[in-house]
């Protein structure tokens, strides 16, 4: 079993990026593997604009990327970029943080006009903080993904197949990058 973290960087309290990011954890914690999550809207703000990785709470969220095996980064798109909010959690994590661990990019939006902002603008600076592997990421309209009156989270049929494609490829292989750590303990 691996440990993934699953990473919000929607500044929203009502985010629909954080409701996606939930219905993928949920895939794959029943593919056996640990998953925590981390919404960086709830770090001290001070604390996180200042990069004082001295404060507890910034402290233990940048431990949590030290301890994952994987991770799951989540944003909305605005202005064909990953958020502000993220960058700015991204920016305090050590050079090569993510060094030997898999990575898999999500993004929202509210046009498909934004879809590249995975390619373009994510997947370049999870690369440069030493990722082992950038898995195919995923892109969802805002307008797929909707709330239940139980207050569960319900995405667009077609959206739901291509996004579980995706979680279970990124499983996949985070089964393959960790089974050599595991079989060598």
């Amino acid at each position: 079993m691996s440990f993934v973290l699953s990473v919000s960087g929607s500044p929203s309290r009502t985010s629909r990026t954080a409701r996606l990011l939930r219905h993928v954890d949920a895939r794959l914690t029943a593919r056996g593997h640990e998953v925590v999550h981390l919404s960086v809207r709830e770090l001290p703000p001070a604390a996180l604009l200042a990069a004082d990785t001295s404060h507890p709470e910034i402290s233990a969220a940048v431990a949590l990327v030290e301890r994952a095996d994987a991770l799951v980064i989540g944003t909305p798109v605005f202005k064909a970029a990953y958020s502000g909010l993220l960058k700015t959690y991204l920016d305090l994590l050590p050079q090569y943080a993510l060094e030997g661990k898999s990575a898999l990019p999500l993004a929202t939006g509210g046009s498909t006009a934004h879809v590249l902002a995975i390619d373009y603008a994510l997947r370049p600076v999870l690369q440069s903080l030493g990722a082992a592997h950038v898995a195919q990421g995923y892109f969802v309209l805002d307008r797929l993904i909707a709330v239940r009156e139980d207050g569960g989270t319900v995405l667009d049929a077609e959206a739901d197949r291509g996004l579980a494609r995706t979680v279970d490829r990124f499983a996949e292989a985070i089964d393959r990058t960790t089974q050599p750590l595991a079989a060598s303990a």
